[in-house]
């Protein structure tokens, strides 16, 4: 007997990570670097970080699944562009947060708009399948939480 077929949805997502791996997307990505002028380390994080909101250094070390002393270096070539700045945590004074600024807000901004540019595979979908693709993956981002 061979192997078992692959699921509807295993599929579906093989394509998704195929077309997150691909050459147009890495460059995106790329691209969407030099238009916040970060490397890609400091891009992800930053993309990571929400307008007026703070996170603990050890919280960001959790989410991002790295060594406290890599989220120092990234958050050090953040706030060297003005980016983010660190402040006390408000109810412990060991602790800092890392706060997004207005500048890295714009910044992620400008990053955004690259990378939302869609890929030119997409053009191989029409308009109506455009759309379809559209809510399903709203839908799937919802199913989240």
């Amino acid at each position: 007997m061979g192997p078992k077929p692959a699921s509807a949805a295993r599929e579906a997502w093989q394509c998704v990570a195929e077309l997150l791996m691909s050459q147009d997307i890495q460059h995106g990505f790329h691209d969407a670097c030099e238009a916040a002028d970060l490397s890609p380390p400091q891009l992800k994080a930053l993309m990571t970080l929400e307008p007026g909101g703070g996170q603990s250094m050890r919280s960001l070390a959790e989410f991002w699944r790295c060594d406290a002393s890599w989220v120092t270096g990234i958050v050090d070539g953040l706030e060297e562009r003005g980016y983010v700045q660190r402040r006390p945590h408000p109810t412990d004074r060991r602790v800092k947060v890392v706060a997004l600024t207005p500048l890295g807000e714009k910044a992620k901004g400008r990053a955004l708009e690259r990378l939302y540019e869609p890929p030119p595979s997409f053009t191989a979908l029409t308009p109506s399948e455009q759309a379809q693709l559209r809510d399903l993956l709203r839908k799937t981002r919802r199913a989240r939480g």
